[in-house]
């Protein structure tokens, strides 16, 4: 079956647009000039600056007496009351499903701050599986994340995988450079911007998530990736095995209305009040377990506003570097496992009483 794993951040969902209306908020809530919204805006970077740059400047701007860290958690939780993932957008994953595509995404980032986003916007339940860079203990480009997004979903890295399998992303570094280093067919959505690599280049290059499905649901003939390009072969690392780091699952597919035939084996239909409650635009009924099942439950899975130390040491790189943080103690987990978990209690904590770690990560 072929795969296609979608990017999250700008991506799946507009991320940049519920950093906007955050920002409008704070200055609103704080009787800023709303004039200022431009320089939140360029100093936001799309994610790619730290929010510990990005919430000192706010700071020393408008020399407010609060910390950085309550600044943290007033942010996280803002942009994230904020995201949603568009109507056409799942439109266009059943789309994908309905023509027999295995769906997956892979994002660089916090894992519960990225976890909460597939939560609240529903996504859960449209896709086989996903790996968040922080759980993975790796980032796109680097191929290993492509190939454990692939073995979440159900697919093996090995043999001709990668023929079968496409990106779709915003992020060029991360996202268009990984696919090439990892052999798989790419596009990239270009939100009206040009094409600025030199090294790489993405099969297709598309306008928005709609188009690019369309494009690959189209391009069953296009061209396999560049010759000289790492196309599969067997997992570099134990893939099959590489221990992932993690909060509660999230992950069973309940509640998702599917226009295909459910695949058999680890996806094989479940009770829809497996995993977690449906999101927006979720039909009721059976649904098909995720396989992103290698998750460790973590009963740790809350901690309050107040335990936010250390948050101004976060950095990172991009599409999601915002939503950083080691959110949870975690233990090790093997990357896939068959039997059905559960979300465990507090999985839906809010995003804002997350610690921020000094980790880096991109997308």
């Amino acid at each position: 079956m072929p795969l296609l794993l979608f990017d999250l951040d700008n991506t799946l969902l507009p991320r940049d647009a519920a950093f906007r209306a955050w920002a409008q908020d704070f200055l609103s809530d704080h009787g800023l000039p709303p004039g200022d919204l431009d320089w939140f805006v360029t100093l936001d970077g799309g994610g790619y600056v730290p929010r510990s740059t990005v919430l000192s400047a706010v700071r020393r701007r408008y020399g407010l007496d609060v910390s950085t860290d309550f600044l943290l958690a007033h942010y996280r939780r803002g942009i994230n009351s904020h995201i949603h993932c568009p109507p056409r957008h799942i439109e266009a994953l059943r789309a994908a499903r309905a023509a027999g595509w295995t769906l997956g995404i892979v994002s660089n980032g916090g894992t519960g701050p990225q976890l909460e986003k597939i939560r609240r916007t529903g996504l859960g339940p449209l896709v086989d599986g996903w790996v968040i860079s922080e759980e993975a203990d790796c980032l796109k480009p680097d191929p290993l994340i492509f190939e454990i997004a692939a073995q979440r979903c159900g697919i093996a890295p090995t043999g001709d995988w990668a023929a079968r399998t496409w990106m779709i992303g915003d992020h060029a570094p991360a996202d268009i450079a990984g696919a090439e280093l990892t052999g798989l067919r790419s596009v990239w959505l270009h939100h009206g911007r040009p094409w600025a690599e030199v090294g790489y280049r993405p099969t297709l290059k598309a306008a928005g998530l709609p188009e690019a499905v369309g494009q690959v649901l189209a391009a069953r003939n296009a061209p396999s990736p560049r010759p000289g390009i790492r196309a599969g072969g067997a997992p570099r690392r134990g893939a099959a095995g590489v221990p992932a780091r993690a909060t509660a699952p999230l992950g069973a597919r309940s509640g998702a209305r599917l226009t295909a035939a459910a695949p058999q084996g680890a996806s094989a239909p479940v009770p829809a009040n497996v995993g977690t409650g449906r999101g927006p635009g979720v039909g009721a009924g059976s649904g098909v377990r995720n396989r992103s099942a290698g998750f460790a439950v973590v009963a740790e899975a809350r901690t309050d506003a107040g335990a936010l130390s250390g948050a101004g040491a976060e950095a990172g790189l991009g599409g999601g570097a915002d939503d950083l943080g080691r959110a949870l103690v975690v233990r090790p987990a093997p990357l896939l496992r068959t039997a059905p978990l559960q979300a465990a209690p507090g999985a839906a904590a809010d995003p804002g009483s997350a610690p921020a770690p000094a980790t880096a990560a991109a997308g």
